[in-house]
C-alpha cells in the first residue's frame, strides 16, 4: 500500500467534518518501531481509507475544515494518518477532530502486550529534545486552538528495533489484535459521536 500525500478532507457541511483521527507514529525503517505504519495498512484496508501524513494535514480557516490541497472529497472519518514523530505543528489539525487514537510501539514498559490508555492534555517532558508525547500534544491543541480531542494510545510491544522493514514474528502476530481492538474504538466512537 502506499502513502497518499494528500489529506483525506471532510464534506462540504461542516456537520460531516471527520471527527475521528487515527495517528500511527514511529520508524518503519526500525523494525518494530514501525508497527504502527504496519497497523495503518490493515485500517486502511478495513475502511477502505488512505494513509496521509500529518504533514498533508491543512486546518483550512475559511471553510473551519481539516482539508487538502487538492480538495478531493471521501466519505467520512476516521481519517488515517502516519507521522515519524509527533511534532507541535500537529495541534492545530488535532484540534479540530473529536477524538484521537494514536498507535504507537512500547518496548516493554507496561504488562500488557497491546495497552489501549485513555489520554488526558498534560505536557510531558522527555529527556530528548525531539521528543513530544501524545498529551503534549493534546495540550498544545487545547492551549493554543481551544479544544483537545479525547485521546487515546495503542501501545503495541516491540522486541526487536534494528534496522530494516519487517517486524518481529511476536511484534507481527500483535497487529491483527491490534487493528481489532482500535475497531472497536471507532466503533463506540461512532456511537457517541454519531459519525
Amino acid at each position: 500500500m502506499q502513502v497518499v500525500w494528500w489529506l483525506t478532507p471532510c464534506a462540504e457541511n461542516k456537520n460531516l467534518m471527520p471527527k475521528i483521527l487515527i495517528l500511527g507514529y514511529g520508524n518503519p525503517d526500525r523494525e518494530d518501531d514501525g508497527v504502527a505504519w504496519h497497523v495503518l495498512q490493515k485500517l486502511a484496508h478495513y475502511f477502505n481509507r488512505p494513509i496521509t501524513t500529518m504533514d498533508s494535514l491543512e486546518f483550512d480557516h475559511q471553510s473551519g475544515h481539516v482539508s487538502s490541497p487538492a480538495s478531493r472529497r471521501l466519505p467520512a472519518s476516521p481519517d488515517l494518518a502516519f507521522a515519524l514523530q509527533l511534532a507541535p505543528e500537529m495541534a492545530e489539525v488535532l484540534a479540530q477532530y473529536q477524538q484521537v487514537c494514536f498507535i504507537d510501539a512500547h518496548t516493554g514498559a507496561f504488562p500488557e502486550e497491546i495497552r489501549l490508555a485513555r489520554l488526558e492534555p498534560g505536557y510531558q517532558s522527555s529527556p530528548f529534545t525531539h521528543h513530544l508525547t501524545a498529551e503534549s500534544c493534546l495540550s498544545l491543541a487545547q492551549t493554543l486552538y481551544g479544544h483537545a480531542p479525547d485521546g487515546v494510545l495503542i501501545s503495541i510491544r516491540g522486541y526487536s528495533f534494528g534496522y530494516g522493514v519487517e517486524l518481529s514474528e511476536p511484534t507481527a502476530l500483535l497487529v491483527e489484535p491490534a487493528v481489532e481492538r482500535i475497531v472497536n474504538w471507532v466503533v463506540q466512537c461512532r456511537e457517541k459521536v454519531k459519525v
